[in-house]
């Protein structure tokens, strides 16, 4: 279920973003109803497992959407980001969304997880959990 925070969040943005926050929102509530939502950091994130799994932010020109172990996921699209196992995808119009790659992102998420949730417990070492 969508948060009220994360609700509080989308509207908060633009016009054209907020387009963007709620497609994200309403994905990936529908792709992982089991997971937890809250905003974590500023931003909406959600949790399997008290893992975070995939979330969105607004930045100065576009909204990124981000899964945390995106990199290990064999659906292309998403870009490589930071130095972990994080990959993003960025859209500046609702329209540029790809709900089918997202449904997809969403499926893997739940196969494929690096234990972030535990990486300051292992002083930055990140063990892949599924």
């Amino acid at each position: 279920m969508i948060h009220p925070d994360t609700r509080k969040y989308n509207a908060a943005q633009s016009p054209r973003e907020r387009a963007i926050c709620r497609l994200l929102a309403q994905t990936i509530d529908r792709g992982l109803p089991e997971a937890d939502n809250k905003i974590w950091h500023a931003h909406p994130v959600w949790f399997l497992d008290g893992n975070p799994i995939v979330g969105y932010s607004k930045l100065k020109d576009c909204v990124r959407l981000l899964f945390w172990s995106g990199q290990s996921f064999k659906t292309k699209g998403l870009a490589k980001e930071g130095s972990f196992k994080a990959a993003e995808a960025r859209y500046r119009a609702a329209d540029q969304v790809e709900v089918g790659s997202l449904r997809r992102w969403l499926a893997e998420s739940r196969e494929v997880q690096w234990d972030y949730k535990n990486i300051v417990r292992r002083k930055g070492r990140l063990v892949r959990i599924r």
